[in-house]
């Protein structure tokens, strides 16, 4: 009666490593950002897109992934890709996509400022489409 216990626990235990473990492949995050203001960017404006766990509505969100890069003269849209490890999700948490474009000297110019929530469901890419920006006061 204990073998049997004990085999029925083990493979009780690796069924259930089956189920919840995540994928080991990484998870790709794309859109693009734009704004609708009829404004050039300054060359040097910095442009960061960022996957964050927000899930706990009275703390800080915790970063998942982040694109950082400099405007170089281009102009919006900018399209972006995070990549995602998978095993660093957890399902029962909430993700969203920000964005944010400073000048140089770190001024916020334009901002996204509605939750772009990203649903992790198994697929290997998930396109958040067009993100848009509103300017900054």
């Amino acid at each position: 009666m204990l073998r049997f216990a004990a085999a029925l626990t083990l493979s009780l235990s690796l069924a259930a490593c089956a189920t919840i473990m995540p994928s080991e492949e990484p998870v790709a995050v794309t859109g693009s950002i734009a704004y609708r203001e009829r404004i050039a960017l300054p060359p040097t404006a910095q442009v960061e897109i960022r996957l964050d766990d927000v899930s706990l509505a009275d703390a800080p969100s915790k970063t998942i992934a982040q694109q950082s890069f400099t405007a170089d003269g281009r102009q919006v849209p900018f399209a972006f890709r995070l990549t995602v490890d998978q095993r660093r999700l957890d399902p029962r948490h909430s993700y969203a996509v920000s964005a944010r474009i400073s000048d140089a000297s770190g001024r916020l110019m334009f901002i996204t400022d509605t939750r772009n929530s990203v649903a992790f469901d198994g697929r290997p890419a998930i396109d958040m489409g067009m993100l848009t920006l509103v300017k900054a006061n």
